[in-house]
Order: C-alpha cells, then sequence, then structure tokens
C-alpha cells in the first residue's frame, strides 16, 4: 500500500482512493526562498515526494515563527488548525517539511488524531517502495531502522511510566517498569538486526569491489552518472548505451546501480547510473547507502545531469555537489549536462551557461547533444588518464 510505513495500520476510506496528506512546515518569515524547509521551494518538493509515495496532498499549513515549537513543531495554536484542516480534509496523515524529534511528532500526533511524520520518513517511504535488489532493500531496511532507534528511545520515557516509578510488592522505585523493559528488548533485537544487515551490505560491497577490480585490470574506464532526483539520469543512459533501463517522471526511480557499457571514437567505458540526491537528505540514507554511492567515488569520472527545466537547478547543482563532498566524491573529475533543454526555458538554459559555460547541453528524451555528450566522455576520460598516469 503506498505510504504504508507512514500509516501504519491506517487505510483509505476506499481501497482505490489515495491516502489523503496534509503538509506543515514552519519558516522564519524574513528568509529567503533558498529551498531550506518551509520555502515554497522545499514545499514543492515535499508535494512532489508525497506524489511518489502514492499520497495526494489536500492541504498546506505554514507557520511563521523563529524556531520550531520544541513541544509540537508548529506551536499550539497552529497545532489546532492542523487539527482542524485533518478533520475537514479528511485528512489521514500529517508530514513535517523537516525532521521531528519523537516528543514533536509525539504531541502534535496526539494533537491532530493521525499519523505524524517528517519528510525523512517520507523518503525512507520511497525508498522501501523503489528498491527492487536485495541489496537496495537491506540497504533501506537498515535505513529506516537507524531512523527507528532514537525514536523507541524517545517513545521509552513514556512507556517507562506505565509501572516504572511505582512500589509494587516492595520493588524499589529504580525496578523498570514493564514498557521499559519491553522497549528494551525492541532496541537489543533492532541493533541485532542492523548488525546483521551491515555485514551483509559490507558483503555485498566487497563483492562489487572485486568487480571493479576486474574492471581496472581490464583497463576500462568508468563514469558515475550522478545529479538530483529526477534530472533525467536514467533516460540519458539510455540514450547514450541503448539500454533500457527504468526511466520514470517520479522522484527516486532508481536506487540500485545499473552498469551498462559504451564505445565513444573508440574507447569503450562503463556508465553506472546512481541513486539521485535531494535537500536535506536523511543522513541514515546516506550511511546506509554509503556502499552504494561509492560507485562515484571509484569512478574516473562523475557525469553530473541536471534538470535544465528546473526552478532552482542552481540550488541543485549545490546539493549534489554537497553530497559528494560528504561521501569522499568531491575530488572526482565532473563533466556537467543540462538535461531536459527541449523543455527548459531558454532564459533558465541563458543562465546555467553563465554559471556554467563549459557545461553541455542534451535531451535525453530527443536525443539532441547524445553525440557530442559521448565525445566529450572519450575526451575526459583519456584527460584523466593522461593526468593520472603523469601523476604516477
Amino acid at each position: 500500500m503506498a505510504g504504508a510505513w507512514l500509516l501504519g495500520s491506517q487505510s483509505s476510506d476506499t481501497p482505490d482512493e489515495p491516502p489523503r496528506a496534509v503538509l506543515i512546515a514552519v519558516v522564519q518569515d524574513d528568509r529567503a526562498d533558498d529551498g531550506a524547509p518551509g520555502t515554497p521551494t522545499s514545499l514543492r518538493e515535499l508535494e512532489r515526494l508525497a506524489d511518489t509515495d502514492g499520497l495526494v496532498v489536500v492541504d498546506t499549513l505554514v507557520q511563521g515563527r523563529d524556531r520550531p515549537d520544541p513541544a509540537t513543531y508548529v506551536g499550539s495554536g497552529k497545532a489546532a488548525e492542523v487539527a482542524a484542516a485533518v478533520e475537514r480534509c479528511r485528512g489521514q496523515v500529517v508530514i513535517a517539511d523537516g525532521e521531528l524529534t519523537p516528543g514533536q511528532a509525539r504531541n502534535l500526533q496526539d494533537a491532530v488524531g493521525v499519523p505524524v511524520v517528517d519528510r525523512t520518513a517520507l523518503i525512507l517511504d520511497i525508498f522501501a517502495g523503489h528498491a527492487r535488489t536485495s541489496e537496495g532493500r537491506l540497504q533501506v531496511e537498515l535505513a529506516q531502522i537507524a531512523y527507528q532507534l532514537p525514536r523507541l528511545q524517545g517513545a521509552g520515557r513514556t512507556m517507562s511510566r506505565v509501572g516504572g516509578g511505582r512500589v509494587v510488592g516492595g520493588a524499589g522505585m529504580g525496578v523498570r517498569g514493564p514498557g521499559e523493559m519491553r522497549l528494551e528488548i525492541q532496541r537489543r533485537r533492532l541493533r541485532r538486526r542492523a548488525a546483521g544487515l551491515r555485514e551483509r551490505v559490507a558483503e555485498l560491497g566487497r563483492r562489487r569491489d572485486r568487480t571493479q577490480q576486474r574492471r581496472t585490470r581490464n583497463q576500462v574506464p568508468s563514469v558515475a552518472i550522478t545529479g538530483y532526483t529526477n534530472a533525467g539520469k536514467s533516460a540519458l543512459l539510455n540514450r547514450l548505451s541503448g539500454a533500457d533501463a527504468p526511466a520514470r517522471d517520479v522522484l527516486f526511480a532508481t536506487l540500485d546501480p545499473t552498469v551498462r557499457r559504451v564505445t565513444a571514437q573508440g574507447l569503450r567505458f562503463t556508465l553506472t547510473d546512481t541513486v539521485g540526491f535531494v535537500r536535506n537528505l536523511p543522513h541514515q540514507l546516506v550511511e546506509a547507502f554509503r556502499s552504494t554511492l561509492e560507485e562515484v567515488t571509484r569512478a574516473d569520472l562523475a557525469l553530473h545531469v541536471v534538470d535544465a527545466s528546473a526552478a532552482d537547478a542552481l540550488g541543485q547543482i549545490a546539493t549534489v555537489r554537497e553530497v559528494l563532498r560528504e561521501i569522499g566524491a568531491g575530488e572526482v573529475p565532473e563533466l556537467l549536462v543540462l538535461n531536459k533543454i527541449d523543455i527548459a526555458s531558454p532564459e533558465t538554459v541563458a543562465a546555467l551557461r553563465r554559471a556554467y559555460p563549459d557545461a553541455l547541453r542534451v535531451s535525453a528524451l530527443t536525443g539532441a547533444g547524445a553525440g557530442e555528450l559521448r565525445d566529450a566522455l572519450a575526451d575526459r576520460l583519456r584527460e584523466v588518464t593522461r593526468t593520472e598516469l603523469a601523476a604516477s
């Protein structure tokens, strides 16, 4: 079911009706639209994330304040407005455009009467629905456990009060109650599960390393396709290689690396499609998918694909480069390519070209610029190889 991890046992009024979501955000009144939580750019992206997860957004509420309320994220007055919106729109889940503490989520959920989750939980739910390979599913589960553990600990403060502080049958004040003991058992089980998942992911990573070593011995250069989610990376992979990797107009359509061979100017190399990035990418996902993301760190060249039709393409470029630095791929040579020029406005493309004059222009959909891009990849790979040889 769409949004199953978010909604728990709840379901829509009818089986065919998508679950209804109410979005909420906190933003400083004087904050520029830099894509930060609560800004129009971030809220548009949150709505797209909800749509990708099979939810329909029925209302959006924004609270202007210096910082999120420590108790309910939006404050008691706005929480009452959210509850009214949930009742009016028959909302089934409230999604915050930011990261909630366990206490904020619990208090706001008590106030509105439906599950309350944050942007991180929404992205995790999308990843859970899109993972196809065994490694992808293991990585998603690992990220979910990392997200759940501190929330169990937060819930423990409430559950431990169930019998935990009473003197029953002569027991002292320090004796743990049944709620706290149940949560400790849950925590131990989750930690054991996470340890097993990490070992299985590490083994899959070692296998990938062995494959990479064979490619290196065979002197096959590698290109990792990277970029913001929905920039058209998979479509470009298909266009350049003649492959048929899944390419859909949704966020995070690709979670599992797809490798194809390409030949240009007599040079044979591999193209690897990787998971797309997004602002405020949950750190749990960065850690869980680190072995997959490291496809970029091992590549000879990063093909950074940009959606030239996006309203905040410049901000998306900055986000991708920030994540690449975080995973240790910031020094990998980069070839920037502006995709979707068939639908991008000339003004937007011109602005991007001014900021990045060396960027190539292509359309994965129509094939415009694909030949020039193949040649540019071959040229850059030869250049990188010469540089590495000179340095050795």
